[in-house]
């Protein structure tokens, strides 16, 4: 029997646990936190800005940090959505014989036993290598494919599709719309010109666009993209309030990127530096401890909100 909690009954719950700093865990909860888009509709009211909005996690390349599990791996994925609810980032590149599947670096060295690159390997030598979580430890899990991730994620949670190489965007997008992913996956773009391309091929795509300065605000606005189809990444550094109070104004969400330097500070100066970007208007925070900045903002998430009901709890 699945079990079924609607985000508003979590949340008083959760209000009423103490945070435990930096979480030392390893294994998954036997329930997912689980953020459902069903249609292209419920995607533009989930990003549309309202004052009443839920702050979130983007798990960046699912999560990096957790000890037994590989980054950018269903199984890293699993592991964070049973700890908090948390939109999941990824990385794609494409292999030898052509299939678009989930790495972050040129080479495997990193995230593997063996060192090599993923554009000399076919799909199959690929599935061979055996995966390694940050530590260097063996971890279960194979590497996935994009359409595998993309059937996976469907009525659990949100994508953010980082695609490393700006020739593979095209078929990443394709798959995308024929996934019908397209409520639940918003593609990376980290140039205007990219943006407008992607926003003119495909226009019902949801995409992440590169807004640091009032500069990059007003040639967005000069573009032709539809706001509606628009989630701002504001960069790796905090931005002031007036800022992020611009983007809110014309209904758009904002992420910020806290991966490297802004999550080493939470390290050294505690986590409560994730709220203090939350109450400057960051909407979503791209980091690599999803689960530790969550919990350090949760008591600013309102319980009642137009946005609770995208989020539920639902045992696996």
């Amino acid at each position: 029997m699945r079990l079924k909690i609607t985000y508003q009954l979590f949340l008083i719950i959760l209000l009423g646990v103490t945070t435990v700093g930096c979480l030392n865990v390893n294994n998954k909860n036997s329930d997912y936190h689980v953020i459902v888009l069903e249609n292209i509709n419920d995607t533009n009211e989930f990003f549309s800005w309202t004052e009443d909005r839920i702050p979130m996690v983007s798990a960046h390349r699912g999560g990096r940090y957790y000890r037994g599990y590989a980054e950018n791996t269903i199984e890293m994925f699993e592991y964070t959505i049973s700890h908090v609810p948390a939109i999941i980032e990824f990385d794609v590149r494409r292999s030898k014989d052509d299939v678009l599947v989930l790495m972050h670096d040129e080479t495997t060295g990193r995230t593997t036993t063996q060192d090599k690159a993923i554009k000399d390997l076919t799909f199959e030598e690929i599935r061979e290598l055996t995966l390694i979580d940050y530590e260097g430890n063996e971890v279960d899990g194979l590497i996935p494919t994009l359409e595998e991730v993309l059937e996976w994620g469907r009525g659990k949670t949100m994508f953010t599709v980082d695609v490393k190489s700006v020739n593979d965007i095209d078929e990443a997008a394709q798959m995308i719309l024929n996934a019908g992913a397209e409520a639940y996956a918003v593609l990376i773009t980290y140039s205007l010109d990219v943006a407008k391309e992607v926003h003119q091929k495909y226009p019902s795509l949801f995409l992440s666009v590169t807004v640091r300065n009032h500069d990059e605000l007003e040639r967005l606005l000069n573009s032709n993209i539809n706001l509606d189809n628009v989630v701002a990444f504001t960069g790796t550094s905090a931005r002031d309030s007036s800022f992020n109070d611009a983007l809110h104004e014309l209904g758009v969400f904002t992420i910020l990127g806290t991966m490297g330097n802004i999550d080493n500070s939470a390290m050294v100066k505690g986590d409560y530096v994730y709220g203090d970007f939350v109450k400057s208007g960051s909407d979503i925070l791209s980091t690599d401890f999803p689960i530790e900045a969550h919990n350090a903002f949760k008591n600013l998430i309102p319980i009642e909100s137009t946005k609770n009901l995208f989020f539920r709890i639902d045992g696996k």
